[in-house]
């Protein structure tokens, strides 16, 4: 069986942002072409961001999934980490404020970048 490797950005148990990577299986389709089963969506959003974008610590609004389209962008962590995501990258965004939580800068989310000469384009798909 083939599968999917899914990039989880979400809220651990602690508040804080994470990443984890989930195994999606690829059951239908063909050998040739192997296809997870049909996933739901309720809509998407193109962005550009230029040369020098960077955003402050914030959570997700909704879960969606991020596609980088050109450019690169950079999600850090509080913990002082960060990914780098390429075009062709993607990953699932989920790190939304806890339940019954304020949002503080110092706990809560993740920022992001552009890195490099090309202004960022991406690709919003919530579900």
């Amino acid at each position: 069986m083939t599968a999917f490797t899914k990039t989880i950005l979400f809220t651990d148990t602690d508040g804080r942002a994470k990443f984890r990577e989930e195994s999606v299986a690829l059951t239908q389709g063909t050998p040739q072409a192997a296809l997870s089963p049909l996933m739901p969506c309720e809509g998407y959003q193109w962005r550009r961001s230029p040369v020098g974008f960077r955003s402050t610590f914030h959570c997700t609004g909704s879960p969606q999934w991020l596609f980088v389209l050109g450019g690169q962008m950079e999600i850090g962590l509080q913990d002082g980490s960060s990914r780098l995501f390429s075009p062709g990258d993607h990953f699932y965004s989920a790190d939304t404020l806890p339940e019954g939580a304020t949002f503080d800068p110092t706990i809560h989310g993740h920022w992001s970048r552009q890195v490099g000469p090309e202004p960022l384009v991406t690709l919003f798909v919530r579900g």
